[in-house]
Formats: structure tokens, C-alpha cells, sequence
């Protein structure tokens, strides 16, 4: 008698745990995980799929993860190219703090609509207002999240529609915490956050910390982006920024921290040593605030994933991502000394997958194609003549892969995208209600 399995991937090519390439492989899902990989042959006769893939002239990859994002800032895409510094503190954080919640609610599911067309299956919110909003969409859009809420208690320089009373930050995260962790069948998950130091009072890190410990959840930071956070610490704490978390209790292997360009070597040293998540954003910190010293990292061994940043200057595509990285890495550090492979593509996709899922803690169920792990997959398209035939596939991941070539996306088990039709989210509504209210979040923000 056959078993049943709610999907059977039939004759795909496959990018394995040690990003090999297998061909004519299938895959039998069944509830939310990978039950077998093997022979179309052998799987036929042990199972009857309620849904059968067929994947021949595609890839079958781990979904992409976005360890870095921000979906309260969709509804500003292409506002902030070419702006002079500080954006965040002109444009990001007031338009954040005039958005109601239906703003959140609709800019939170244009995110989702883009991430799963890109091939992004999870992602890392770093925090706005309503975010009980973006939890909602992330459940209704079949996505996998970690998301935390807006933390900001100081700061001269910020708008006061965005700052609260320490106590009220934390008690709101815990209330999101409590109403939300584990919604979505398990694939929501709250953290707490710090948005920066120069606008978190040593209080509320500490608190944050001390939350995040008790809840056993992640704590997601931005960290050494910028030359002023760096010169704001020194002067005010007599610590670099990595320093100055650690006294706090801050820097701990739950702790994500965003951007990572302005270390020196000992808070490198010091980062590796307290097994904190790094998360590079390449375009953001390329066309904004620096490179990073990404070789030193990989060379000590540290985890490294990738995110977006949102989409306020760009797009959600972490293929766009890794092209940008490997060009900007090669051209500071691998050019200077001639050496080509100073981030090699394997080491690009690896941070975009399971370097990524480590960083939401969850490189234990996510980020490979493996027997038992959860069946967060997606297809690529590559019999096209941008992409196929090639002398290596990994390479062309990296150099010629792009969002629109993704296929079928399958998160936790569920065909969420099936050639190119998104299947849980209302595409042609979402889009027209996220162009009704670009123009009103803008005015209402005065930005």
C-alpha cells in the first residue's frame, strides 16, 4: 500500500547540503517536512502525493532567507536613493512613526508578496510600529518570521512619534511576544529588540537582553553601521559599539546584529568570542556606509548571513544581494592582493541560506535540502539561456539568477507559490491598495 505525502518534486536538479549539484533527484513532503530524497523510481512506488512537481529543467534550492529587513519602509521604495546621510534619522524613522495600522498592515503584505516572488521564504523584521500588523501578514502570507517592534527611547535627533517610555517598550514586546510567538502553525517567532545605541537608553538594552534571555528568543540589533555610532559610543560611554553592548549583557549567540562595517579587530575578536550572528547588507552598506571586513570574518569562522534592509532605496532580492557583495568584496579586498576567491560563490549562498537561518536560529530546521528538515524550498527556472548550459550552476546562483527566474516557492510543507502565482496573498489587491497610500504615508510623514 502506498504512503501518502502532500508533495512529491519529481526528476529536479538538486543544490545539496555542501553546495554540490545532484541531478534527477526527487522529493517526497509530507505535513511540513522533507520525508526522502532519492530516485523518481523508487518514490513512485512508496508514495501517492496529493500534489506532483514536476521538476525537470529546474533547480530545487533551499529558500532564501533575509536575515535583515524592514516591512514598515516598503511603501517608500525609491524614495531614498541619492539622499544625503543621516536618512535613517531624516526620512526612515519619521515615516515610520506617523504610519496608522493599516499603513503597516498593507506595506507588511507588499513585503511578503515581494520576498516570496524572490525566493525569500523567511525573514528577520527588525522592528516598527503596529508590528502585531506584520505579524498577520507574515501568518496570512505562509511566510516563516522573527520579528520585534520598534525600540527607541532617546534621541534629540529622532521625532518624539517614535520614542516611549522604556517600561512601555518591553511591555509591549511582551505582549506581541505572548499574542504571536509560534502563530502561524510555528513559523512566527517574537524577539525582542534594540534599534541602536544612539537611540536606546543602557536601560532598555539591558532590559531587552534580560527579555530575550528569559523568553529563550532572539534579540535583533543594528550594530556598527555608521562612523557616528562608533564616534557617538566613544565619546559617551568611552566603548566602541560591540564593547559597549557587551558590558550591557547584550552580546550573547541569540543576538542578530545588522550591517557590521565599522569594526575594529578586537570587537571582531570579541564578537566571534561571544558567538554573536553577523548580517551583512550589501547594497545599503556599499552605497551608504562602508565595506565590511567580511574575509576576516569568514577566516575566524564566525556566522555570516544576508539581508535587504528593506526596500526603501532598492529591492527584497537577495540574489541582487549576493551579485552586489561578491563585486564590492572583490573590488576592496581580492583585487589589492589578486586574490579572486576572497568570497567565493559557495560562501554567497551559504549566507543567504542557512548562514542566514542560523542567524533566526533556526539553522536546525531551515536553510539546507535535507531528510527531516522543514520543507522550505524553492525552484528555480534554469532552462533558460541566461543561466543554462553552464560549466558550474553554483556560479551562475551568484551571477546570473534573478527573482523573476523562481518558480514554485514551498514553505513548511505548503505550495505558496506555484508558477509564478502567489497563492496566498491577493496580488492585484495588494498592489492597489500599496499605490493608494504611497503618496498619503509620504505626506503624512513630510517626507
Amino acid at each position: 500500500m502506498l504512503m501518502k505525502c502532500d508533495i512529491l518534486i519529481k526528476n529536479t536538479t538538486l543544490m545539496t547540503p555542501d553546495f554540490e549539484i545532484a541531478e534527477a533527484q526527487s522529493i517526497a513532503i509530507h505535513g511540513s517536512r522533507i520525508v526522502e530524497i532519492g530516485d523518481y523510481d523508487e518514490l513512485k512506488v512508496k508514495y501517492e502525493p496529493e500534489h506532483l512537481l514536476d521538476g525537470k529543467g529546474k533547480l530545487c534550492m533551499p529558500g532564501l532567507v533575509d536575515a535583515h529587513t524592514h516591512t514598515c519602509q516598503q511603501l517608500l521604495k525609491g524614495r531614498t536613493m541619492d539622499e544625503l546621510p543621516m536618512i535613517w534619522s531624516r526620512i526612515l524613522v519619521p515615516f515610520e512613526g506617523n504610519l496608522d495600522e493599516q499603513d503597516v498592515r498593507v506595506s507588511a503584505e507588499l513585503s511578503c508578496l515581494e520576498m516570496i516572488k524572490s525566493g525569500t521564504t523567511a525573514f528577520a523584521d527588525a522592528g516598527g510600529v503596529h508590528m502585531h500588523q506584520a505579524a498577520e501578514a507574515a501568518v496570512q502570507s505562509g511566510m516563516r518570521a522573527a520579528i520585534t517592534r520598534s525600540a527607541i527611547d532617546i534621541g534629540d535627533f529622532l521625532p518624539d512619534s517614535m520614542k516611549q517610555p522604556m517600561q512601555d517598550i518591553i511591555d509591549s514586546n511582551e505582549w506581541l511576544y505572548k499574542t504571536y510567538h509560534g502563530a502561524g502553525d510555528g513559523r512566527i517567532q517574537i524577539w525582542f529588540g534594540i534599534r541602536q545605541v544612539m537611540s536606546c537608553s543602557p536601560e532598555l538594552i539591558q532590559a531587552a537582553a534580560e527579555k530575550a534571555r528569559q523568553y529563550n528568543t532572539g534579540l535583533h540589533a543594528h550594530l556598527a553601521e555608521h562612523r557616528d555610532e562608533v564616534r557617538y559610543c566613544l565619546e559617551k560611554y568611552k566603548k566602541r559599539p560591540a564593547e559597549y553592548l557587551d558590558s550591557l549583557g547584550a552580546l550573547g549567540p541569540n543576538l542578530l546584529t545588522a550591517h557590521n562595517v565599522v569594526y575594529s579587530e578586537s570587537e571582531i575578536d570579541l564578537l566571534k568570542e561571544r558567538n554573536v550572528n553577523i548580517v551583512h547588507c550589501p547594497r545599503v552598506n556599499f552605497s551608504s556606509h562602508g565595506i565590511p571586513k567580511t574575509p576576516r570574518m569568514m577566516q575566524m569562522g564566525m556566522n555570516l548571513g544576508m539581508g535587504s534592509d528593506g526596500s526603501s532605496s532598492s529591492n527584497l532580492s537577495l540574489f541582487d544581494e549576493m551579485r552586489v557583495f561578491r563585486s564590492g568584496i572583490h573590488m576592496s579586498w581580492g583585487l589589492p592582493v589578486f586574490d579572486p576567491v576572497v568570497l567565493p560563490a559557495k560562501d554567497l549562498i551559504k549566507m543567504a541560506t542557512i548562514g542566514s537561518a542560523k542567524a533566526l536560529l533556526l539553522g536546525h530546521e531551515i536553510g539546507t535540502v535535507e531528510i527531516g528538515k522543514k520543507a522550505d524550498l524553492i525552484l528555480i527556472d534554469i532552462d533558460q539561456p541566461h543561466i543554462s548550459p553552464s560549466h558550474s550552476l553554483i556560479n551562475m546562483i551568484v551571477e546570473s539568477v534573478t527573482s523573476r527566474d523562481v518558480e514554485d516557492v514551498i514553505i513548511d510543507g505548503k505550495l505558496v507559490m506555484k508558477q509564478r502565482e502567489v497563492l496566498t496573498l491577493d496580488e492585484e489587491r495588494i498592489l492597489y491598495e500599496s499605490a493608494q497610500r504611497m503618496k498619503s504615508t509620504a505626506e503624512k510623514a513630510g517626507v
